[in-house]
């Protein structure tokens, strides 16, 4: 999402004049740092950033802070970091030409609605384009801080979703990814009820001519209705990669969590894309050591992940972000113990990978190359999100190939064009 508002950025900057990336602080006349907050350590992490760039830059180069940490801290970044130029928020990234031009700029407001806005045309990666379905978040889990920054739910017109699509499409992206906070939810939230909703959306952008792959991400387990698993399973453009935010296996933490659901309900819902879609690939985020979870309750987060087996997790110690209603609760965790929860979990996890790691040797894969890699290697992903590694060089990028597997590894899958 911070990647595709990025980009937002650069195209409407260009739309004046243009605009040229480096990756030399000193030659940058714009440096922009767009933040997330869903995590403590990226926030305390901003102003270090800020310390380094002011070390490297030009005299007249113009530093601007952008996202959700912009959201919440505000007018404080000034305060704590005087050399900023302006503050721009998650929720305005359409205002960015105004507040380079204008010192001390500053638009935190998290009601602006810019989901009909028809940004510039900007992607860093010529084979995917990223494509904002909605903005915001109607759900009120306890320890996100991401309605407070990014706002309420608000469907982008599934007109300008599609001819964004198929403008990618016509310059020569095969896929599409589609972002939004509870993605399956499209068409339902923020004013916009009626029209097309999310598997409807699937389905009229599987249609584009030279769509070729359709990825997205974040659905919600709420929102996995029959509907969604059947188009999911059944589309052949849709990648068999399905991101499932467990948070927590139990369901008393779960309900603490205001997370809509119980354990029977996901893992349910799990085991049925399981059963309808057997070579798809599940991720979840996972959080350990929310408060009063007794030991009990994350053995019931390791019962789910070995019900699953997901094929790959994000997992996190639980950190309490302000304005959620998490950070007033009492009985947090000791991080010794959250530590070791976490080590525990990433261990088991590793170890699921490792079983499974094997059983790809020799299978073959169709994967889309999207980037060359040290020692000659052409990098690309599975339809299930596996990263495939071969030799070759730039004639594979943008191309589909099938890929048998020779020497499987638990992060990258190595193989040969066949």
């Amino acid at each position: 999402m911070n990647v595709r508002d990025s980009e937002h950025m650069i195209a409407e900057l260009n739309r004046e004049e243009p605009y040229l990336l480096t990756k030399d602080a000193k030659e940058a006349d714009l440096i922009l740092i767009n933040t997330c907050s869903v995590r403590e350590k990226p926030v305390n992490k901003l102003f270090s950033e800020i310390g380094q760039f002011l070390k490297h830059k030009k005299p007249d180069a113009k530093i601007g802070i952008c996202g959700c940490t912009a959201s919440h801290l505000g007018e404080e970044i000034f305060k704590r970091a005087p050399e900023v130029n302006f503050v721009l928020g998650a929720r305005n990234v359409s205002k960015i030409r105004e507040a380079v031009l204008k010192e001390k700029f500053l638009d935190i407001n998290i009601n602006y609605d810019e989901s009909a806005y028809a940004f510039g045309e900007f992607r860093q990666n010529p084979y995917k384009a990223y494509i904002n379905i909605s903005i915001g978040c109607d759900k009120k889990c306890a320890f996100c801080i991401v309605p407070h920054t990014r706002g309420e739910e608000i469907s982008v017109p599934h007109e300008l979703i599609l001819n964004e699509a198929a403008r990618a499409a016509a310059s020569g992206a095969k896929e599409i990814f589609l972002l939004g906070q509870n993605v399956n939810n499209y068409g339902l939230s923020g004013g916009k009820k009626g029209g097309v909703n999310f598997s409807q959306l699937l389905t009229r952008i599987s249609e584009i001519d030279g769509v070729e792959r359709i990825r997205f991400t974040s659905p919600h387990p709420l929102h996995m209705d029959d509907e969604f698993l059947d188009v999911f399973a059944s589309n052949p453009k849709i990648c068999k990669s399905m991101h499932m935010p467990l948070q927590s296996g139990s369901t008393a933490v779960l309900k603490a969590m205001k997370r809509g659901y119980t354990k029977e309900w996901f893992l349910k819902c799990a085991k049925k894309l399981r059963a309808m879609c057997p070579q798809a690939s599940i991720s979840a985020d996972i959080i350990v050591a929310f408060p009063n979870e007794s030991e009990m309750d994350f053995m019931d987060t390791m019962e789910v992940m070995e019900e699953i087996r997901f094929e790959q997790i994000f997992s996190f110690k639980y950190s309490p972000r302000p304005l959620t209603a998490a950070a007033q609760m009492t009985n947090r965790i000791d991080d010794k113990t959250a530590s070791a929860r976490l080590k525990m979990l990433q261990e088991r996890h590793a170890a699921i990978l490792d079983e499974m790691t094997p059983s790809y040797m020799g299978k073959v894969f169709e994967v889309y190359f999207e980037e060359l890699r040290e020692n000659g290697f052409a990098a690309g992903r599975t339809s299930q999100n596996n990263t495939v590694c071969v030799k070759g060089s730039e004639e594979l990028l943008g191309k589909i190939k099938s890929v048998k597997i020779t020497q499987p590894q638990r992060l990258i899958l190595y193989g040969e064009v066949v």
